[in-house]
């Protein structure tokens, strides 16, 4: 695989910069991540292009248009259409270049709202995904759908990744559209900052959520790519369950707040639960999430607190 030429799309996004990383200290030399400004995926035109001046052995896709819940709520249509299109023309040239492995990412929301934890893949379609990113989740699971049908009809190469909630250093952190750990980091050490004696959060608090460090999402993603053999679709998770009002206090606690939390019930809070059944991902290809949450939110804490001093270094100036 060393010597194979890699294109990963999104590779300057958060994930995609953790997954080069991941790579290059694992030798490989030929990796490819150019810029939306250089090729648009949603022209076709523009991915023709691309395949034809990256010429790639193998792809891995993470280009995508995500954002937490009031991102979701406010541009379904884009995120439906922005996230479909950029797969399906994507993997269709691919097809038609030979590609040799392409690796799709996909996501923990195409599962059905109510799926009984923990989240198994035979449970991906026994119901319509939570509502507030159901257009997202659905434009994600559409591309499993089509990398298992290309591998029964053409015998193409794809496999497919679902990941839960990402987070760690060069997280995107703007208020607007971060999710909800880098939201919630934000808020608290601006609180703590201004002195501020109580900070909002929104929701009942009571849904739990899975999160997956980035660095261990990189590494599962690079074993995923060596040794993964089927389009059938994979979980790739932490196995950690935390409520969202727990996560709230352990991130008031790190990052030194001392007010009180104070939940929102007035604002929506998403799917009643998350947390994944990784068993495939070990027996498959060996993945095991490495990092736990306590340390990792630190890290991305330290991460920030830099980045803050440096606004060059973080989207959130």
């Amino acid at each position: 695989m060393q010597d194979r030429r890699i294109l990963v799309t999104g590779g300057n996004g958060f994930l995609g910069r953790h997954v080069l990383d991941e790579l290059r200290a694992a030798g490989y030399t030929r990796l490819f991540a150019p810029r939306r400004s250089q090729f648009d995926l949603t022209r076709m035109d523009d991915v023709r292009r691309l395949l034809a001046d990256c010429q790639p052995d193998a792809v891995v896709h993470l280009a995508a248009q995500v954002g937490g819940i009031g991102a979701n709520r406010l541009y379904p249509g884009s995120f439906l259409y922005a996230n479909l299109i950029m797969g399906a023309q994507l993997i269709e040239a691919c097809r038609l270049h030979g590609v040799g492995k392409f690796v799709n990412i996909g996501t923990i929301c195409s599962y059905p709202k109510h799926t009984p934890v923990p989240f198994k893949e035979t449970d991906l379609w026994n119901g319509y995904p939570e509502e507030t990113n159901a257009p997202y989740g659905l434009a994600k699971k559409l591309l499993t759908v089509q990398l298992e049908a290309y591998r029964a009809q053409y015998g193409f190469p794809g496999v497919n990744l679902l990941l839960v909630n990402l987070y760690g250093p060069g997280d995107n952190f703007d208020p607007a559209s971060s999710h909800v750990i880098p939201a919630l980091i934000r808020k608290c050490l601006e609180a703590r900052d201004r002195g501020d004696r109580e900070l909002v959060v929104w929701g009942t608090g009571r849904p739990t959520r899975e999160f997956l460090y980035a660095e261990d999402a990189a590494r599962a993603i690079h074993l995923a790519a060596e040794r993964l053999e089927t389009s059938e679709p994979v979980n790739v998770g932490s196995g950690e369950e935390v409520s969202i009002a727990d996560l709230a206090r352990l991130i008031a606690s790190r990052t030194g707040f001392q007010g009180e939390i104070r939940l929102d019930p007035s604002q929506p809070d998403g799917q009643p639960r998350r947390c994944l059944d990784t068993t495939k991902a070990r027996e498959l290809f060996g993945f095991e999430a490495s990092v736990r949450l306590a340390e990792g939110l630190d890290r991305t804490i330290a991460w920030y607190e830099a980045a803050r001093r440096q606004p060059a270094l973080t989207r959130a100036a």
